[in-house]
């Protein structure tokens, strides 16, 4: 038995498998723990924790710092606070009221054994702007006296008749000083 080769291509291919799986809804994407719902459910966690730390500094009569700091827990410990703090003036404030902090937040529900106080690192000296639109439009005007010396040297040794020579005269005369 004989097979063409257009037939004998076909047979090699096994047919495709039926697709019967349907696409999610997005509010069972949402839901899912490797979703957006993880996402959302950690923000939630932290305007939760933000709103009990300005509680519990309120009940310490430190208000004042709650714009000053951002809190987190630590990733892998458990029941570990971070606060991040702008200078250390704030960061030694708080040392100093950790245990009474410590129970306030067990006062309004969050639950950490241990709280640890950072410096936010210094943000950079210089930063990356843009350009004006006028310094990006700007064209130089003329040659500096370096350049300026330097073509009227190299016009010197040509010989008077080249074509080099004349090319040179006319961009010194079309620059002025």
């Amino acid at each position: 038995m004989s097979l063409s080769p257009a037939s004998s291509f076909y047979m090699n291919f096994a047919p495709k498998p039926v697709r019967t799986k349907a696409a999610h809804e997005w509010l069972e994407y949402l839901r899912e723990s490797e979703g957006l719902g993880s996402i959302l459910a950690k923000t939630e966690d932290l305007v939760k924790l933000k709103i009990a730390l300005k509680a519990a500094l309120f009940e310490l009569d430190l208000e004042n710092l709650a714009p000053k700091i951002e809190a987190g827990w630590r990733s892998g410990a458990q029941n570990e606070l971070y606060l991040l703090v702008n200078g250390a003036s704030i960061a030694t404030r708080l040392q100093q009221v950790l245990p009474s902090l410590i129970n306030e937040l067990a006062k309004k529900g969050v639950v950490c054994t241990s709280i640890k106080v950072r410096l936010k690192p210094a943000p950079s000296a210089w930063e990356i702007k843009p350009r004006d639109g006028r310094q990006a439009s700007q064209k130089p005007t003329g040659f500096n006296a370096v350049a300026r010396a330097s073509w009227e040297s190299l016009l010197d040794k040509l010989a008077p008749d080249s074509d080099l020579h004349q090319a040179v005269k006319r961009l010194l005369q079309s620059k002025p000083k």
